[in-house]
């Protein structure tokens, strides 16, 4: 099967020309840099490997629309992208408003969709370099997901530390919520579940091997035990 060379050239020129023309003139110039270190580094790593490990369509069609949202965020700064603004013009009432909101969510949308949208892809390598079967493909991209929006949140509070000020405020985001860093961390978690729980249904229905791969996955391939037991046996070896 080719690969889809097409498809995320045209992907990345969106999203290169995105953030350029999000980049021109952000609410906060700092804050922009500081939110986009992470995507970018990111994007570079995906270019970097894409010749040895070209990811599916669905898979940078998934990051891609991550990264879209992750780039409006990163040009009004999180908590201040004015959707209600939006949707009152399209609407004439607004959103916070029908649905009892008080504080600005496009941070709490995006940290979902960094579950809902990244798991699939992260499950993708998982499934081709680790070899991963049965509830390991599904357990292990959720593992992912929860580690690395708490290392996120650790990092958020690192950088609000070090610069302080307006600016350490503006990336941490937190809008007064003293429970925002853990609702963040749950929504990406239940977007990652929800994610992986669709994955699971449509392979259930479509791969005949299901059954046999989900208890494979499950039993033990070696019966004895590690720690001192395996140190034992390296020392005699």
């Amino acid at each position: 099967m080719s690969r889809p060379r097409t498809f995320p050239l045209v992907l990345l020129g969106l999203i290169l020309a995105l953030g350029i023309a999000l980049g021109i003139a952000p609410h906060y110039r700092d804050d922009w840099l500081l939110e986009n270190l992470l995507a970018a580094a990111g994007v570079l790593v995906l270019v970097l490997g894409w010749r040895r490990l070209p990811l599916s369509r669905l898979s940078y069609a998934l990051i891609f629309l991550f990264l879209v949202l992750h780039e409006i965020g990163a040009h009004y700064t999180y908590a201040e992208v004015p959707y209600d603004a939006w949707f009152e013009r399209l609407t004439g009432r607004g959103l916070n408003e029908r649905l009892g909101f008080e504080r600005n969510h496009y941070d709490r949308l995006v940290h979902f969709t960094y579950g809902f949208l990244l798991a699939y892809p992260v499950r993708e390598l998982f499934v081709r370099v680790a070899d991963a079967r049965g509830i390991w493909g599904y357990l292990l991209p959720l593992d992912v997901v929860l580690s690395t929006s708490m290392l996120y949140e650790l990092i958020e509070w690192a950088a609000a530390e070090a610069f302080g000020g307006e600016l350490g405020m503006a990336y941490l985001g937190t809008q007064g919520d003293v429970w925002d860093a853990h609702k963040d961390m749950a929504l990406a978690s239940l977007g990652a579940a929800l994610a992986l729980a669709l994955t699971f249904l449509v392979h259930r229905r479509l791969d005949r091997d299901f059954q046999r791969e989900w208890a494979e996955s499950l039993r033990v391939k070696h019966a004895e035990p590690l720690g001192e037991v395996a140190l034992e046996r390296l020392r005699r070896s």
